[in-house]
């Protein structure tokens, strides 16, 4: 069983303090639009790992290289923007706690801000992290089991304004992948219910706040407490 902190777009003030300790979680998500220092204190308090994709109000972390525990951009020492200590998993797929994660950050563009892409910029980003995850269950056999992003589905739980539409690419990503679950944010419930949602047999959940899953051997995880 491992237990699975979801965070995303909204600060939660108890959780930025020693009573995060009481959630025993194996493992940090967060969905993007946080401050850095947030993940870095979850990580910390918990001593668990965190993985994460930016939202589009992050920093823009492309072009960083890790190389030795030395951060470089265009070959030259530089500061990662980025939480200490976390794996961004945007465009890509890791293994952390037992659990296999692609990760797929950003926005729909709708200004010059950073981490935000054209329906066909972000389908071809997702391609290229289907083809990873790919590469990888023919190494291995194992599937994914999260899809992490911060924009959801088109259709599936975003909203009709421009910068709130969803990426309809996740339909094929998901249909490919056949994630356990997708977790998103992005979408502020503003005091509305935010019901999970089913595409071709994924679970997709906004997981703005924080939530807390179990993940089992097989199937769906379990939420267990849930909060904003």
């Amino acid at each position: 069983m491992t237990r699975v902190l979801a965070v995303s777009d909204e600060v939660v003030e108890h959780l930025w303090t020693q009573q995060v300790r009481q959630l025993d979680v194996d493992l940090v998500l967060g969905a993007g639009d946080l401050p850095f220092d947030y993940l870095e204190y979850l990580s910390s308090a918990l001593d668990r790992p965190c993985v994460f994709v930016p939202g589009n109000h992050d920093a823009d972390l492309s072009g960083y290289a890790n190389v030795r525990g030395l951060w470089t951009k265009a070959g030259m020492p530089a500061r990662w923007p980025g939480p200490a200590g976390g794996v961004n998993a945007d465009g890509a797929v890791v293994d952390v706690a037992g659990l296999r994660i692609a990760g797929l950050g950003g926005s729909i563009r709708y200004n010059p801000g950073p981490n935000q892409w054209t329906e066909r910029q972000q389908a071809r980003r997702a391609r290229r992290t289907t083809r990873l995850a790919g590469w990888r269950r023919l190494r291995d056999g194992q599937g994914v089991d999260v899809l992490l992003t911060h924009s959801p589905p088109k259709d599936c739980g975003d909203r009709e304004d421009a910068p709130h539409r969803g990426f309809d690419c996740l339909h094929e990503m998901v249909r490919r992948l056949r994630p356990r679950v997708l977790l998103h944010g992005h979408i502020h419930p503003h005091g509305e219910p935010t019901p999970d949602r089913d595409l071709a047999g994924t679970r997709v959940v906004n997981v703005v706040g924080y939530k807390v899953f179990e993940f089992g051997s097989t199937g769906s995880p379990r939420q267990v407490r849930h909060g904003s």
